[in-house]
């Protein structure tokens, strides 16, 4: 039945007078905005959490379908919205509008060309996955109306499916010989029994009832904190530790030895499938490589004229040296903080100068969350509420400071 529907709707759209084809300008052009205005709603809706990240708070007590099926569907979807993207005659459009209906079809097909890779067997690693996802989703949600924390209480009871969707398919990836490296999956389980084993108040997901208004009445706030505890200690902890026992016991046993691409099924053409999505470029991986490696041999001899000049006989010499040196690791997580923000405000006086168009909301800077800094790189971003209510933000690891060279800040910040 649903390949039926898929055929159904693949033929609608081929067998329908192309989109661009009849009519003036302004119709061909109206049709393209529309489309991509479904294009977006479709995302939304079927991405509820990236909704009320952006503020749009229409799904907001709604929570992903992360099974195959959902998968399945979107798949499908894509050969639907490229084959009515392809449709669009764009001859006589502004540039811009030419340029997102080429990116588009683009982005469709390499999507598209993806798939046979199924990536979404391997839906958990140390840095990503739904067991750090979803507790970063607090600090990016607003909490001002009793709403708001009576919909984040219903995404808590529908946790336990999201995680059970999620496990169904790293089991369909055991099978295939879709697995991460096991010293990552090792991490992941130390990730999970945290959380697991936090109280509800303690945990990431408590975080929102320590900022209450206060304009909620006595009897609100009674009830949210006793609902929204009861979802965690029931529905989300349960899930974790069911989470944490699976990965530790069944699937990072499994896990790869060898952490390169290459170990896994098709690994060069995952691989050079990568490198072409990155790039954007037909140079094959061991091209990119050799361009890597002849930029590298003149970064080193650029460092070595400075080493020189600063009495180190060697490379080797020189970065010992500013290992060793405390002036050039910082002191304090505040410390951190301090140096990101202040080149960040060197900064955005520039921004005109080299960027025509800005961004209308700010941002700001703050730091990674405790229960995923330890295996967390040094610094992501968060995008700004589409409504302008919450600035994009700067998420800074100010873990294990020491260990942190205040001389490789300028460039991340």
């Amino acid at each position: 039945m649903f390949r039926l529907l898929v055929t159904a709707l693949l033929l609608a759209a081929s067998s329908a007078a192309p989109e661009g084809s009849t009519g003036n300008l302004e119709a061909r052009r109206k049709a393209f905005n529309d489309l991509l205005s479904e294009q977006w709603e479709y995302t939304l809706s079927h991405s509820p959490e990236f909704a009320s990240i952006l503020g749009d708070k229409r799904w907001n007590d709604k929570a992903s379908d992360l099974s195959r099926k959902a998968i399945e569907a979107d798949q499908a979807m894509d050969r639907v919205f490229l084959a009515r993207f392809e449709a669009i005659d764009t001859a006589g459009f502004p540039e811009q509008e030419a340029l997102t209906r080429t990116l588009q079809v683009r982005d469709y097909k390499e999507s598209i060309a993806r798939e046979k890779f199924r990536d979404w067997e391997m839906p958990v690693t140390q840095i990503s996955g739904i067991h750090l996802n979803a507790p970063q989703l607090v600090s990016l949600l607003p909490f001002a109306a009793v709403k708001d924390y009576d919909d984040y209480t219903a995404r808590l009871k529908a946790f336990p499916r999201q995680m059970d969707d999620v496990m169904d398919r790293m089991r369909k990836g055991m099978s295939d010989g879709l697995m991460p490296p096991r010293f990552l999956l090792e991490k992941v389980v130390t990730q999970a029994e945290g959380i697991a084993a936090s109280k509800a108040e303690d945990s990431p997901f408590g975080r929102p009832l320590a900022k209450m208004p206060d304009s909620f009445s006595g009897a609100d706030h009674a009830r949210i904190r006793e609902t929204m505890l009861g979802a965690i200690k029931d529905s989300v902890l349960p899930a974790y530790g069911k989470f944490a026992k699976f990965v530790k016991e069944t699937y990072a046993p499994k896990g790869r030895t060898e952490p390169g691409m290459w170990s896994l099924p098709d690994g060069e053409a995952r691989y050079a499938a990568a490198v072409k999505n990155s790039t954007t470029t037909d140079l094959t991986p061991e091209q990119i490589h050799q361009i890597g490696l002849a930029q590298v041999a003149e970064i080193e001899k650029q460092m070595m004229e400075i080493a020189k000049r600063l009495g180190f006989s060697d490379l080797a010499s020189l970065n010992a040296a500013i290992d060793k040196n405390p002036k050039l690791h910082a002191s304090s997580r505040n410390e951190i903080l301090t140096i990101y923000r202040g080149y960040i405000d060197q900064m955005k006086p520039e921004l005109p100068r080299l960027f025509g168009r800005l961004p209308k909301a700010g941002f700001e800077v703050a730091q990674v969350e405790a229960f995923r800094e330890k295996e967390a790189s040094g610094a992501q971003y968060n995008q700004p509420a589409k409504d302008g209510s919450r600035p994009g933000r700067i998420m800074v690891n100010t873990s294990e400071p020491a260990s942190r060279k205040t001389i490789s800040m300028e460039s991340t910040a």
